[in-house]
């Protein structure tokens, strides 16, 4: 069966980005990123496609929601939500990757929530991951992190399942 994975980083109030852009650069929550989503599908909103540096993500496969199509080169591109997950294996994880609206949209339906949980609350953002009733979620996984070089906040890996009524 089809399974629906939110994937962020967000701060302790939830923000994501700022001008389309992330506000974390966290190399450990990249390779995280990119050890998870590798070989799976990834399905992001036309915004979040155009912040990638160098475009489509290597060795996944991307789609875009959008209403137009061409525009997104080496991603597939469908109108909505429903059409894309219909175009999804059954059998798949399938990893939403942003924008704000995507999230949104896409949280009802999610099985796993994939976040690093930053502790910082950013000055300025203006995209947020939506909120969420821990009492829906069970923690599977988590990992903490002090800062370091490379990582200016404390941050942890959570992995959350919904829970089942």
């Amino acid at each position: 069966m089809q399974k629906i994975a939110l994937i962020a980083a967000i701060a302790e109030n939830n923000a994501i980005g700022f001008e389309n852009k992330l506000i974390y650069w966290l190399p450990n929550d990249l390779k995280r990123f990119k050890g998870l989503t590798t070989g799976h599908t990834i399905i992001m909103g036309s915004n979040t496609f155009r912040s990638l540096p160098k475009g489509a993500l290597p060795n996944r496969r991307n789609i875009v929601l959008s209403r137009k199509h061409n525009e997104f080169p080496g991603a597939e591109t469908f109108h909505s939500l429903e059409e894309a997950l219909a175009n999804c294996n059954n059998e798949e994880v399938v990893y939403i990757i942003g924008g704000e609206t995507l999230y949104r949209a896409a949280m009802p339906m999610a099985d796993i929530l994939c976040l690093t949980e930053v502790k910082d609350t950013p000055e300025k953002a203006d995209a947020f991951f939506p909120e969420f009733s821990r009492r829906d979620w069970e923690i599977i996984e988590e990992e903490k992190f002090g800062k370091d070089e490379k990582h200016e906040y404390e941050y942890s890996f959570v992995t959350y399942a919904r829970r089942k009524n």
